[in-house]
């Protein structure tokens, strides 16, 4: 089973978002902790994808047409950490 952590700000972000993504990131987390992440991959309506430039190493998906989670994986045994969950803004904070 895979530990999520996520950033503090992601705390603050999540109040603000409609209870649609809020249940979406929900799924997000049931997925990556029970299929590792990998498994967001099979799910095509996720469009998880490795970011570049500013981003490189971080990875991210859809939460629907606008919101997307940042994350990236520590440990390639049992560490995801949530970096953001955005309205797609990758600008580099």
């Amino acid at each position: 089973m895979w530990t999520i952590l996520e950033h503090r700000r992601v705390g603050k972000r999540l109040g603000r978002l409609p209870v649609e993504i809020l249940k979406r990131y929900e799924k997000w987390k049931d997925v990556v902790t029970f299929s590792r992440p990998e498994g967001l991959r099979l799910i095509k309506g996720f469009h998880d994808e490795a970011l570049e430039g500013a981003w490189r190493g971080h990875r991210s998906s859809r939460l629907s047409r606008q919101h997307r989670v940042i994350y990236r994986v520590l440990s390639r045994e049992i560490l995801v950490e949530v970096i953001d969950v955005t309205a797609h803004d990758y600008r580099a904070r």
